[in-house]
């Protein structure tokens, strides 16, 4: 029987404790320099096209539908080299290592991500996030859905969730109710975007940087302590 903690902490990946919007920058600037912009243009409608299709981005299957855009350059082959042996680490935002072992210090980390089977948990080794949660990483095709099977692996009476996208916290927010406790930096495109920000429930506390997650000091620990933190942040 698994050990029922008093808070588990749950991670996102991109955009909340690495610059996912930076990789996407670089991997544009990457294929058009191999093959144009005609060809990166097609690479990345080809990947919003399986990302409307299955639900999360799957770059590995987008290069394989690249294949069959007739390109014989045997530099194509090189990129799923790019893909996995990109440096990953070098875009942690600043001081997410550190706020990972100060949750820590209160209960289990568990990253808690989209993606596909191959390409998200690369990056997350590669990042250095795997070892940083101790291997504790879940992998997700719609992770709000998943909340079942989260609990299963990893119970608790309460909960904390670091997203950045408002859609989602919204969604666990409404499964959960006051066991969770929503944190949402304000960091990628996702969470910048102030019109879509706007249509789903405010997060119990709302950050500028995942770093600022270091001032937010933990409550009480006791059976009648509520949140999680000693102060929140609208």
């Amino acid at each position: 029987m698994k050990v029922q903690h008093d808070v588990v902490f749950l991670l996102d990946v991109d955009n909340t404790l690495l610059d996912n919007d930076h990789f996407l920058m670089d991997l544009k600037r990457y294929l058009a320099e191999q093959f144009g912009d005609a060809l990166r243009d097609h690479f990345f409608s080809i990947l919003e096209s399986l990302r409307a299709h299955l639900g999360y981005i799957d770059y590995l299957s987008a290069l394989q539908c690249f294949r069959f855009a007739d390109i014989h350059d045997p530099q194509m082959l090189r990129v799923s080299a790019y893909l996995l042996d990109y440096p990953f680490a070098t875009l942690l935002y600043p001081d997410a290592l550190a706020v990972i072992a100060h949750l820590g210090r209160r209960g289990p980390t568990v990253i808690v991500s989209d993606g596909d089977a191959v390409f998200q948990p690369r990056k997350i080794q590669r990042s250095g996030l795997w070892d940083a949660v101790e291997g504790r990483v879940l992998v997700y095709v719609h992770k709000e859905r998943m909340l079942d099977a989260i609990e299963a692996d990893f119970p608790a009476r309460r909960y904390v969730m670091v997203d950045d996208k408002v859609r989602l916290l919204s969604i666990m927010k409404a499964a959960w109710g006051e066991r969770l406790t929503t944190v949402f930096p304000r960091q990628g495109h996702y969470a910048l975007d102030v019109d879509a920000v706007r249509q789903f429930r405010a997060p119990d506390i709302t950050l500028e940087r995942i770093g600022d997650l270091l001032d937010q000091a933990f409550s009480p620990s006791d059976a009648h302590a509520e949140p999680v933190f000693a102060g929140r942040r609208a």
